[in-house]
C-alpha cells in the first residue's frame, strides 16, 4: 500500500513523515512527494498545510500537474484522502485569508477567521484541547475517552452541511475539528503532533476501506 504525502513547500513533512511511518511499520510505503505521477500511483493521500490558505492554493497549483492529479486520483477513482491543517482547509469551496480564494471545492463550505465568544481567548488557537466527535467514523475509533489533540490555527472551516462535521473543539464556541465525507477526511489539529491520539488516527486512517 502506497501512501503520498504530498510535499508542495507548506509545513514541515519531515515530522508528518516520520509519524505515518511509525503508525504503518511495515504495512504501508510511506512517499514524500510533489510530484503528480506519484500521486496518480498512490493508494491514499496525505495533504499537509502550514501558513495562508491562498500561499498554500498557489503553492500546490505551481505543481505541474498536481491539481489534476489529485482530481483524477482522490474524486475520479475514490482513493482515501487525509488534508491536515491548512491542507484539510483547502477541501472548501472558498478561503477567506488575506481576500477571497478558490479551494479544491471538495467539501461544501468556507474558511473563515476564527472569532472566539471569549474576549480572552488568543488567536491563533494554539496548544492542546478535547476533541468531541460528533458523529461515528473509522478515523475516530479507538481514541478513548476525552482524546485531547493540538492544534494551531487562526481560520476554521465553515460547512454548510453539517453532516460533514465529524468533530469539534470548543475555543469559546464550537469550531470544526474533523470534517468529511466519502474518502475524503480532514483534520484541523496537527495529528503528527498529538501523540498516541495523533497516531492512532494515522493507523485508523490508513486501515480504512471507505
Amino acid at each position: 500500500m502506497r501512501t503520498v504525502i504530498v510535499d508542495y513547500g507548506s509545513g514541515n513533512l519531515r515530522s508528518a513523515a516520520k509519524a505515518f511511518e511509525r503508525a504503518a511499520g511495515t504495512a504501508a510505503d510511506i512517499e514524500v512527494s510533489g510530484d503528480a505521477a506519484a500521486v496518480r500511483r498512490a493508494d491514499r493521500v496525505v495533504l499537509p498545510g502550514v501558513g495562508a490558505f491562498g500561499d498554500c492554493m498557489a503553492g500546490l497549483a505551481a505543481l505541474p500537474g498536481m491539481l489534476e492529479a489529485l482530481e483524477e486520483t482522490v474524486i475520479a477513482r475514490g482513493r482515501p484522502f487525509l488534508g491536515i491543517c491548512v491542507g484539510m482547509q483547502l477541501m472548501a469551496t472558498v478561503g477567506r485569508e488575506h481576500g477571497e480564494h478558490a479551494g479544491l471545492g471538495w467539501i461544501a463550505g468556507a474558511v473563515e477567521p476564527l472569532q472566539p465568544a471569549d474576549p480572552s481567548l488568543k488567536v491563533p488557537h494554539m496548544g492542546w484541547n478535547e476533541l468531541q466527535p460528533q458523529a461515528a467514523h473509522p478515523l475516530l475509533a479507538g481514541l478513548g475517552s476525552r482524546p485531547h489533540v493540538y492544534f494551531v490555527h487562526s481560520y476554521a472551516f465553515r460547512a454548510e452541511q453539517p453532516e460533514c462535521a465529524l468533530a469539534s473543539v470548543d475555543y469559546g464556541g464550537p469550531l470544526t475539528a474533523v470534517i468529511g465525507r466519502d474518502n475524503l477526511v480532514g483534520t484541523q489539529f496537527h495529528p503528527e503532533k498529538s501523540q498516541a491520539v495523533g497516531l492512532r488516527m494515522i493507523a485508523n486512517f490508513l486501515g480504512w476501506t471507505p
